[in-house]
């Protein structure tokens, strides 16, 4: 098992930036795949970004793509997501969770074996 803390959310003015930070304790980190989702008041858990195991492959939603980068520390055990040019949008609670088999349906959060507890991000117009 693996437990996951995610930290750095906040209020933050549009166009501005954010830096997530999810840290993991437990089994090894490097052996699952860690995603980002995100979930606004009254709407589903929406997918935004995924790393590989290894840190080689990366997937972003559409929405945001290039602005948004994750990324990963094996040694320290945590995941980044790097959110720049944020918009009033982009408002939502956002979870790390962790993957610990292969799976192609990579947006799918049934996929996902383990979460944090969220972190609240607000984006002001």
């Amino acid at each position: 098992q693996v437990q996951l803390v995610e930290s750095g959310g906040g209020l933050v003015q549009a166009g501005g930036s954010l830096r997530l930070s999810c840290a993991a304790s437990g089994r090894a980190f490097s052996t699952y795949a860690m995603g980002w989702f995100r979930q606004a008041p009254g709407k589903g858990r929406e997918f935004v970004s995924r790393m590989s195991r290894g840190g080689v492959n990366t997937y972003y939603a559409d929405s945001v793509k290039d602005r948004f980068t994750i990324s990963r520390d094996n040694a320290r055990n945590t995941v980044y997501l790097q959110m720049n040019s944020l918009k009033p949008e982009d408002t939502a609670v956002y979870y790390c969770a962790a993957d610990e088999k292969p799976t192609w349906a990579i947006q799918n959060p049934n996929e996902y074996e383990y979460w944090g507890q969220g972190t609240q991000v607000t984006v002001s117009s």
